[in-house]
């Protein structure tokens, strides 16, 4: 309420004794009429003496009341609470805590929000990791236990079942050095080997290992922009390679058949922006904000038939980060897919 702060108490504490003290001496020394002018100076004196005393005391005392929330709050210097002490300024002084207080609070309802989304996350997590293990052990314990039990003396099995074995352990393998990957990538443990790279030249090496995929699914692979100049970037060029493989492979996956993929570089000041686009299947716009989640699957059946280890996108958005860059994407289901990310402009 505006009538009680410090400023507006220490007011009306300074007339209420003013008149209290100025009519006691008032009657004590009997002045009469001719002495006004040496009464209303009394008064005048007994006021500025009663306001300084009084915001001196009401300052000390909300130094007193503000300083544990100050200390709640945040670390304030104690220069900023002994600068309250000085009458009117207790009032700001009060404003100032409100604001802290809101600020505080508002900061506080962020964090937890943020811990609850942290703890969903980290229980996602911990699913799709039991899930994504769980399948390849138990399909290893499987073929191990006929073989066990008398499949290694059938020619007809023991060799298939071996094979099958091979196969799992190495999705194991795979999703144990991709978590170890990006696990590097966040700590910063895992370096980058920059250097100036033609990233066009890239590009071509990267169709041609895709070659064989992209022709089983009628896909083609080409260029969106002009590659007759080289385009150098500035990067860890092993590490671009993952990411190039990594989306190219994608693309193809959940293209359609008699589809395409086209990757483009443009030239924007200080950094090249690539760009690989695809006519394929798509994404619902719900789903954009969450596929570079670890093991985040849009069509999780699908996916997994597709195979891959459900890392590709986490991993392709840490090397991203760790080159302190940004990607994106854009995508609308049964039209097609579009990541760009940038990268800094290399030298000839």
């Amino acid at each position: 309420m505006k009538s009680l702060r410090p400023g507006n108490i220490s007011i009306f504490f300074t007339l209420l004794l003013s008149c209290i003290i100025t009519g006691i001496f008032y009657i004590v020394q009997k002045w009469g009429p001719e002495t006004n002018l040496k009464y209303i100076f009394f008064f005048i004196l007994v006021a500025l003496f009663i306001f300084f005393i009084t915001s001196l005391l009401l300052g000390i005392y909300i130094e007193k009341r503000l300083k544990p929330i100050f200390k709640i709050i945040r670390e304030v210097p104690v220069e900023q609470v002994k600068k309250s002490k000085q009458g009117v300024k207790a009032n700001a002084f009060n404003l100032d805590v409100n604001m802290e207080v809101s600020k505080w609070a508002t900061h506080k309802q962020e964090e937890i929000r943020k811990l609850k989304e942290l703890e969903r996350y980290r229980k996602e997590f911990v699913g799709n990791v039991s899930h994504e293990l769980k399948t390849p052990i138990f399909n290893i314990q499987g073929y191990i236990l006929t073989l066990t039990e008398g499949g290694i003396d059938d020619p007809r099995i023991n060799k298939l079942y071996l094979q099958r074995t091979v196969k799992s352990i190495d999705r194991m393998i795979s999703i144990v050095e991709d978590l170890e990957s990006i696990n590097k990538l966040e700590s910063g443990v895992l370096k980058l080997n920059k250097e100036s790279f033609n990233i066009v030249k890239l590009v071509e090496d990267v169709f041609e290992i895709e070659h064989m995929i992209a022709k089983e699914r009628k896909i083609s692979l080409d260029f969106s922009t002009r590659t007759d100049k080289p385009v150098y970037v500035f990067a860890d060029k092993k590490r671009i390679t993952e990411i190039l493989n990594n989306l190219v492979v994608n693309a193809i996956k959940y293209g359609k058949k008699g589809g395409e993929v086209k990757v483009g570089f443009f030239d924007i000041d200080d950094h090249i922006i690539v760009e690989v686009r695809d006519n394929g299947i798509g994404i619902e716009k719900e789903q954009l904000p969450r596929i570079f989640e670890r093991f985040y699957r849009i069509d999780k059946h699908r996916s997994r038939e597709q195979g891959g280890t459900g890392l590709g996108l986490s991993i392709v958005k840490h090397i991203i980060e760790a080159h302190e860059q940004t990607i994106n994407v854009k995508s609308q289901p049964d039209i097609g897919s579009t990541f760009t990310f940038t990268l800094e402009k290399g030298k000839n």
